[in-house]
Order: structure tokens, then sequence, then C-alpha cells
């Protein structure tokens, strides 16, 4: 027997529409997913087909690969031109574009950039190869962090100094203090990361209900997860009662995974890093502590030329919920996931990708 069986229950989520919709919420508003799995969840379910015209859902920057601006990749593919060396990232990465080229294209010129499962299976190549010097693209929030984490440690358990971390990994909680204090952001309610707050916990965003006055809830992935967290989001707005809910409680625990946080700890300490989009924000991202400099990458003496975004793309305003996807100019015609212009459309969790596949009526 499945046992996210009754998450899709059509009856179930019906019984959950129904109540949203018999809160006859006075005015519109605009609920913001952060997680780029619940864009994908709420295009391939069809959600917003469930909900009341009263109920707006915008996609956030909750997708890593989509928030990693062009520098990184260019940095990165000035890396891949040393002697030696070896490019190691996740799948998605490979085809965001940087300012000239993509990891793909770089690779078809000859460098050496290789796709792994894991920062774990990279770490075992560089073992297996000590005479190269393997460069770990790690790019994602909390969830990838803690896992890059444990793995940077056994580097350093093992000694394996050819094995080095190009780091870009992000935590939610700045970030999204940024981009809800902006005055062209308008949001009305938060569907919290439900990977995040696993590892995170709760306790990290409670400033979202005390201090910005937000309604928030936690989601699963499930259909079910999403529309019920909608109903708690539209219910503290109607009461104006604003709380951080946990409605995957299931999985998420006030105090998150201790042991992930403490990996964390361990091995990185908080900076300031750029978000496509954002810009630059203060204690948002992580990089190795001083004592590890052996395996950081961005101590490799390389020249970055100066990068910069295609001004025709709006991924970094469909990133804040300025604008939908289709509102770019570029979606499905120039920009498509067979050849992304932008961000957003290369990772299976990005919002233009998720409206590409799953509503194909809005494709040009």
């Amino acid at each position: 027997m499945n046992p996210l069986a009754g998450y899709r229950d059509a009856e179930l989520i019906a019984k959950v529409a129904t109540e949203i919709k018999n809160l006859n919420l006075p005015h519109r508003i605009r609920i913001m997913e952060v997680c780029g799995g619940h864009t994908a969840a709420i295009y391939r379910f069809a959600l917003h087909s469930l909900l009341p015209d009263a109920i707006e859902l915008l996609s956030g920057p909750g997708c890593p690969v989509c928030v990693t601006p062009n520098s990184f990749i260019d940095h990165a593919i000035e890396l891949a031109k040393l002697p030696e060396t070896v490019i190691a990232t996740f799948g998605d990465l490979i085809r965001v574009p940087g300012t000239r080229l993509t990891l793909s294209a770089a690779r078809a010129q000859g460098y050496d950039i290789r796709v792994f499962y894991s920062s774990a299976d990279a770490l075992e190549f560089a073992h297996e190869n000590p005479r190269k010097q393997v460069i770990f693209l790690g790019v994602g929030f909390e969830t990838t962090a803690c896992t890059i984490a444990a793995t940077m440690e056994h580097a350093v358990a093992r000694r394996d100094h050819n094995f080095k971390l190009l780091c870009a990994l992000k935590t939610m909680p700045s970030a999204l203090n940024a981009l809800l204090s902006s005055s062209d952001v308008r949001v009305d309610g938060l569907i919290l990361p439900g990977h995040v707050v696993t590892v995170a916990g709760t306790e990290p965003f409670e400033f979202i209900a005390k201090s910005l006055h937000i309604p928030c809830a936690v989601a699963g992935f499930e259909p079910l997860d999403l529309m019920q967290s909608v109903l708690a989001i539209a219910s503290q707005v109607l009461k104006r009662e604003p709380a951080v809910e946990n409605k995957y409680r299931r999985v998420v625990r006030t105090a998150g995974n201790v042991h992930a946080q403490r990996a964390m700890n361990r091995m990185f300490e908080v900076t300031t890093i750029p978000w496509r989009g954002l810009g630059e924000i203060g204690n948002s991202g992580l990089k190795l502590r001083s004592e590890f400099v052996n395996y950081d990458a961005s101590t490799i003496e390389v020249t970055v030329p100066p990068s910069k975004e295609n001004p025709a793309c709006r991924c970094g305003e469909v990133l804040r919920g300025l604008v939908r996807p289709v509102e770019c100019p570029l979606f499905g015609t120039r920009c498509t996931p067979q050849s992304p212009v932008g961000a957003c459309m290369v990772s299976s969790e990005g919002a233009c990708a998720a409206v590409y596949y799953f509503q194909p009526d809005h494709v040009h």
C-alpha cells in the first residue's frame, strides 16, 4: 500500500478546496510558495484550478539552480581551464546559461566537466584519481548543504586535498527577510519549503509571522499537503492572526534535524552571497570555515571576465513574484527547456519550466 495515497485522494482534496472557497475572503490575497518542488507540484496537479479567484499563487526564490547567478557559472568555467582539473556538478546546473557559455557548452569545447549524482560520488572519483584536481560545484539550500558538509568532513578526514568545493550554498531565512521587506513585493502569505524546514526547523522562520506579520504554513509535496497549507494561510489572513503552522508534521519538527545542523556548523560559516533577482544578501550564504581553506576552490587564482545577466530574460523578476513566466517575452519562443535562455527554464523546479510542461496552453 502506498502510504502517500491518501494525500492524493480526490475527495479529501475537494473537501479542502470547498473549505477554502467557503472562507469568502473579502479581498484577493497573494500566497507565495518558496520551494521549487512546490511550484512543480502545484502546476503538475493543476491546483490553481481548485482555488477561488480570491487566491493567487506566486512562485518565489525556491529553485537553487534558478537563484545561482551567472557569475558562479563563469567562475566555474574559468576553473575548468586549469590543467588536470575536473569540474564536478549536479545535472541541472550544467545547462544554466552563464554570461558567455553554459557548463555543457564548455564541456563541448574540451574541458573536463562531469555530472555526478551526489557530492559523495564526486569525492570517491577524486579519491580514485589523486592526480586530478576535482572541484565540486556546491549549489543548493539547507537540504543540500548538510549532505555536502558530510562529504567535506569525509574529505578532510581522509586528507583528499585534491577535492575542493566552489561554494554557492544558500540559506533561506535571511533571503526571505530581504524579499518580503522589499517595497515592490506584495505577499500576503508564504508556503514554507518542506525540505528546508525539515533540516532547519520552524524556529528560524518565526520572524516572518511575528515581525513581518505574514501568515505562513509548512507544506509537504502532495496535493493535499499544499491545499491544507493554502487553507491554513487563508484562515490566518481572515482572522488577522499570522503564525507558522506546520502542515508537514509527518516529517518536520520544530527543532529540525539537529545532527544535520551540527554537520553544517562544523564545516561552514555564514556569509554574504549574491542571489539572482535579489542581489547580495547578508548572512544568506555558506562558505567553508577558514581552517578548511585547503579545500576551498574560491581561493584558487583565476581571472573571471565581467559577468552580466541577459537583459531580455525576466527570471529574476519571476523569482521575486513580480511577473509570471508567460509575461517574459522569451517564454516558449526563444526560451524553452530544450534551449533555455534563463535559469528558470532549466531545472524541473523552475517556475518557467513548470508552466511550460504542465500548462501547455500558455506556450506560445
